[in-house]
């Protein structure tokens, strides 16, 4: 080709015409101090409260504490080149992670990335970790359940979309059971699950993630995991990434439901990160906001008012207790977040009642709101009578002759425990629920050994499933009327026969 210097000079001139010149200010800082997961940087002075730094060697902080000339940033990298001396620059935004339709059916980590070796998630969608609860006026009450399939908690301790119910025992009573069987309920309902692990051994993760993919149940659930061999902050981040991702999903009018597996551990995460960044202990070493830490996360769960896009979030925090000391510091603050709680009891596991749920101190603050006519009519004396029973059994060990009254409460009582005992991945059904409860109570089960009650309960819901599937989808669906009644005596009936 032939150019000719003419036209170079031509092309030259017009780009000095149209040069326009462009100052970009990038603020930048210096690390001067560096260890256990945090840094300390001189030099960014106008830098946000949680806003991402980025280091030279391309891994990435937190800001937390922002003093008179340096910022305590938390690192979000166990493997980073960080050294005194090492360059930050402010990156202008909050921490955020992706979110998506894509994210489904995936084991990330507490910033979103993929940890299960499925590849790259495909969404470009991203949103900040921390973001405004929705206002009074946004929410609607909560009126639709949310089933377990735990006959023990959608009987006595109903559960509503929106709610927030604490889930609280000691070690090894069976609090992730509860959850894991929620989550596997949920599996025809369109609710969207995720579930956050904190502190959690890698292979605990990987064993739950299996279970969930064996029950069919990990193509609508997300597994958020932050596990003990992390650092600190990111474990301290992991529920505000699953609570993110949630709302990504409340935000186009569906159902959540996220499981913070526990925020005991959280907890004790945010106490080693602002001991490191030295803010000041104050109730059994914890920093005074901690009661903020998990109240600015549990009030994200709610259940928003069709004008406003409807969806709910449904929170269920798991908290461990200390030989059932739940007057602590840590338990007690989340109990006055939540709408209830469902206390498990080492005794009742240890006596093989499972789930090992104390009636009287469980308590579920939105009731029968939550729950579908049937189950509201017939579970009415349910609480009622089992806490009676767990009365009278107490004291009934000491007395030799007990009248005819006593010995039929104690009977009734053995039958209902008896009833209530579910094994692990067992969801049981709404309406079937509803029969057996009924059938308890109102006596049909007088005449059954209590060895025998499974054996009656598993052929009462193949009677009800082959010849009754109209009266369970009936009463699924709200309806609780005169002539559903007798066609559940009718059912009962044919069982005694």
């Amino acid at each position: 080709m032939n150019i000719r210097p003419e036209e170079i000079s031509n092309v030259i001139k017009e780009q000095i015409k149209n040069y326009q010149s462009k100052i970009e200010m990038k603020e930048s800082g210096t690390v001067i101090l560096v260890g256990d997961g945090i840094a300390r940087v001189y030099g960014i002075r106008d830098c946000m409260s949680s806003e991402l730094l980025e280091f030279d060697d391309g891994s990435f902080g937190m800001a937390q504490n922002l003093e008179n000339d340096t910022v305590s940033v938390a690192l979000l990298s166990n493997q980073n080149n960080i050294r005194e001396g090492s360059s930050v620059k402010r990156t202008g935004r909050v921490l955020s992670v992706p979110v998506g339709e894509a994210m489904l059916g995936r084991v990330v980590n507490a910033l979103g990335e993929p940890i299960d070796g499925k590849g790259p998630i495909a969404t470009s969608d991203r949103r900040p970790i921390e973001s405004e609860a929705p206002g009074i006026i946004e929410r609607k009450s909560v009126s639709v359940p949310l089933h377990t399939g735990i006959k023990a908690i959608d009987s006595m301790i109903p559960i509503g979309r929106g709610q927030r119910e604490l889930i609280i025992g000691d070690r090894q009573t069976g609090k992730t059971e509860i959850a894991i069987d929620t989550i596997i309920n949920q599996k025809n309902s369109d609710v969207i699950c995720i579930y956050v692990a904190i502190g959690q051994k890698n292979s605990s993760v990987v064993q739950m993630a299996n279970m969930l993919t064996q029950a069919g149940a990990m193509e609508y659930t997300i597994i958020v995991s932050a596990s003990a061999s992390e650092s600190a902050p990111l474990q301290y981040v992991a529920p505000y990434s699953g609570c993110a991702m949630a709302e990504y999903f409340r935000e186009k009018g569906r159902d959540v439901l996220i499981i913070y597996d526990d925020l005991s551990k959280h907890a004790v995460a945010y106490r080693a990160l602002s001991l490191l960044i030295r803010r000041p202990p104050g109730r059994e070493a914890y920093p005074g906001d901690v009661f903020y830490l998990h109240s600015r996360l549990l009030e994200r769960a709610a259940c928003v008012a069709p004008e406003y896009g409807g969806g709910s979030i449904t929170a269920l925090p798991l908290i461990e207790t200390q030989a059932g000391d739940v007057s602590a510091y840590i338990p007690t603050n989340v109990i006055s977040i939540t709408d209830g709680q469902i206390f498990l009891e080492t005794e009742l596991f240890h006596a093989g009642i499972m789930p090992a749920i104390n009636p009287g101190i469980s308590v579920s603050r939105v009731g029968g709101s939550a729950q579908l006519k049937g189950m509201k009519k017939v579970s009415g004396e349910l609480k009622l009578l089992y806490s009676q029973y767990r009365e009278l059994q107490s004291f009934a060990q000491f007395g030799s002759d007990l009248d005819a009254d006593t010995k039929a409460r104690l009977a009734l009582g053995e039958r209902i425990v008896a009833v209530l005992k579910q094994g692990r991945n067992a969801p049981v059904r709404p309406g079937c629920q509803i029969a057996i409860v009924y059938a308890v109570i109102n006596g049909y089960l007088n005449d059954v050994a209590v060895k025998a009650v499974k054996d009656y309960e598993a052929k009462l819901y193949e009677l009800l499933e082959s010849k009754y599937n109209d009266f369970l989808v009936r009463v699924e669906q709200g309806a609780w009327e005169a002539e559903d009644v007798e066609e559940l005596k009718t059912a009962l009936e044919e069982m005694k026969k």
